[in-house]
């Protein structure tokens, strides 16, 4: 694909405003309700009830080394003795918990994410397998997957990973530049990714992949090259190019970076543009929003015929219907509802000693809610809009049903972002680049007042 000039981009940038969702829900999750385990229950009775339908599982492990000060993760550093073997004692009872009343299901894919879930020490990573295949029926061809830190993994680690049924593994390498790994509190050798990268190869993972993120303070249009010169040496499956959210007022952890020191809006654009071309350049095709993927991965093949999903976990070929979320902060969808659990892990705690279920958040979205949100996510998966649908078996005309927001794609059509045809709206190459700038326009929860021509910012 010919790449836009950055001279385009900037021009098209400069005339688009206010931050837009990642869209890997829609609604939001700032937009969910406050609910209690109740609710929970309601919805975990509607799942029994279709006892064939297959599940994927989440499981948040909130601990990590150290507290890195750009992360935008619910995670919390470790200093108390037997705090993982508390908290395995709490996951413990929730899986149990919502096991009995989900009723005995098929797993199809299954995610831990963090935090570091490879903190764990080798008996508690055992300890959690064995929770999650006591409670549930694991199917042989599974996908399983994890998010690791390389300083945190020990030689055999990955042998035992693989040994526990992992599949898939993604290490978090952020930036290989010394001085931007100094400015955001994580000091990771490249000796130590390249350690675990070959390690894991060793041990024979179906895929391994690399976390990347642009827009971190002191990081450099030079210093990102070579990170990704390196990187593409490595050769690793897939590879995750993350942009940096500066919330300090959310995430406190944050306020320990100098925002002077960040790049600036253009200079972000500049770094997406580059990574893009480097990693096509590479062999790799871009796939949705941020991620890329080996041209015969099963994502770039998904990709190319259409089929792309896309979950809380990321982009998938194989996204099962319910999303079991187990742990602090975990997010599900169950039956069609949406589910957060309590962030905190004291409350966490509390509430399953107490006999409780650990939601606090959730939503149940109306007819309105679940349209919007299939045209969403064919915008993010498959870079199109079909004017008809399939939802809940019956065929919806999205241009008749959403019409206010399709004539509002004109504006963006005059900009290049999109083609609108007889059989639906095609997203441009120039488009690609302001992706959650075409979701927004048929996100209802934004603000009433949004104008054609005003959206987000870009990637």
């Amino acid at each position: 694909m010919t790449q836009p000039a950055l001279s385009e981009l900037r021009a098209v940038a400069s005339r688009l405003e206010a931050a837009a969702p990642r869209y890997t829900s829609y609604p939001s999750v700032p937009f969910w309700h406050p609910i209690g385990g109740a609710a929970y229950r309601e919805a975990l009775a509607a799942l029994a009830a279709r006892e064939n339908d297959p599940l994927a599982l989440y499981v948040h492990l909130p601990f990590c080394l150290t507290r890195c000060s750009y992360c935008g993760c619910h995670a919390v550093v470790n200093r108390q003795p037997g705090a993982v073997d508390r908290y395995l004692d709490d996951l413990a009872i929730e899986i149990d918990r919502v096991a009995s009343l989900a009723g005995a299901r098929r797993v199809t894919q299954m995610h831990w994410g963090g935090g570091t879930p490879n903190y764990l020490g080798d008996a508690q990573l055992r300890r959690l397998a064995a929770l999650v295949h006591s409670a549930f029926a694991v199917a042989p061809d599974v996908e399983l997957s994890l998010e690791v830190d390389p300083r945190a993994a020990h030689g055999g680690q990955a042998d035992l990973l693989r040994e526990l049924g992992f599949t898939r593994i993604s290490m978090g390498v952020q930036d290989l530049d010394p001085t931007v790994q100094e400015a955001i509190g994580r000091r990771q050798s490249e000796a130590e990714t390249v350690r675990l990268l070959e390690q894991c190869r060793a041990a024979r993972f179906a895929s391994v992949n690399v976390d990347l993120v642009y827009g971190l303070p002191k990081q450099t249009a030079e210093s990102l090259r070579r990170t990704l010169d390196r990187v593409v040496e490595l050769a690793p499956d897939r590879i995750a190019a993350f942009g940096y959210a500066h919330v300090p007022h959310l995430r406190p952890n944050q306020r320990a970076i100098d925002a002077a020191s960040l790049p600036g809006a253009d200079e972000r654009l500049s770094a997406f543009r580059g990574i893009v071309e480097r990693l096509t350049d590479a062999g790799y095709t871009w796939i949705g929003l941020d991620h890329f993927a080996r041209t015969t991965d099963e994502l770039s093949v998904a990709a190319r015929e259409r089929r792309l999903q896309r979950t809380f976990m990321g982009y998938t070929t194989r996204a099962a219907p319910h999303l079991l979320a187990f742990g602090a902060s975990g997010i599900g969808r169950v039956a069609g509802r949406f589910v957060q659990n309590e962030a905190s892990l004291k409350r966490y705690g509390e509430r399953l000693r107490a006999g409780e279920l650990p939601a606090v958040r959730g939503l149940h979205p109306d007819q309105d809610d679940r349209l919007r949100g299939a045209v969403i996510e064919h915008l993010m998966c498959n870079l199109a809009i079909p004017w008809t649908l399939t939802l809940a078996q019956s065929e919806v005309r999205v241009d008749e049903a959403l019409s206010a927001e399709v004539a509002r794609l004109g504006a963006l059509e005059a900009e290049g972002l999109v083609r609108i045809g007889r059989d639906g709206v095609e997203v441009s190459a120039l488009g690609r680049y302001f992706l959650r700038n075409v979701a927004m326009v048929f996100d209802r929860y934004l603000r009433s007042d949004i104008r054609p021509g005003t959206f987000s910012s870009a990637v």
